[in-house]
């Protein structure tokens, strides 16, 4: 593993949930996560625990809350339609501040990054998000820099991705970080999954 950031054994890994949330968005970076085995432990968190209704109906069931989780390596924040009623919950916005600033990576994908942006957070970083709501996203955080064209960023501590299967790409990518390429590129084959290495091109922008 790199030296930056120095991060646990097993990696802490913390899945956001809430209503409305995207399914791929958390559970595709999940995925390629899960595929590392006893080198990660991931803890489904939300404002409150209990069963969470996606935005396509299937639940998902939180184990803990935002403001009882334990600081983690990664933090995990999908879109999804639910983004768009939170961003203008000061409540929700104040505990999802905390737990990202205790977080040691943060990681959004698709218009989860609306929601990091609007705690002001992301201010002065680099990020970018899904390209179809991104007129949106970009008021939710009018002082970050955000890049059109980008399939995934990584800025300091904090990583944003494009829609929905690009958060797939982003963890990927903070695999490779974190171990190694090959590492990344193992879990690509058992996952039989081409990987878009290239982070800069989102060929939906």
């Amino acid at each position: 593993m790199t030296n930056q950031p120095a991060i646990s054994k097993p990696l802490r890994v913390g899945a956001l949930l809430f209503t409305g949330f995207e399914l791929l968005d958390i559970y595709g970076p999940l995925e390629m996560l899960g595929l590392l085995g006893d080198e990660v432990c991931i803890t489904m968190i939300a404002e409150k625990a209990g069963e969470i209704s996606s935005s396509a109906g299937p639940k998902g069931m939180a184990e803990n809350t935002l403001s009882d989780a334990e600081p983690m390596d990664l933090l995990l924040i999908p879109g999804g339609i639910g983004t768009r009623a939170l961003v203008d919950d000061p409540h929700f916005l104040k505990l999802l501040g905390v737990a990202a600033l205790s977080a040691k990576i943060v990681a959004t994908i698709c218009t989860g990054s609306a929601l990091i942006a609007k705690t002001g957070l992301l201010d002065h970083h680099n990020a970018t998000s899904n390209k179809i709501a991104l007129e949106w996203v970009i008021t939710q955080g009018p002082d970050v820099h955000w890049v059109r064209k980008a399939r995934w960023i990584k800025d300091g501590r904090f990583y944003t991705s494009s829609g929905i299967s690009a958060g797939i790409d982003m963890t990927l990518g903070i695999v490779s970080h974190l171990f190694d390429r090959e590492t990344a590129l193992d879990v690509t084959r058992r996952a039989e999954y081409l990987w878009n290495e290239n982070s800069a091109e989102d060929p939906f922008a």
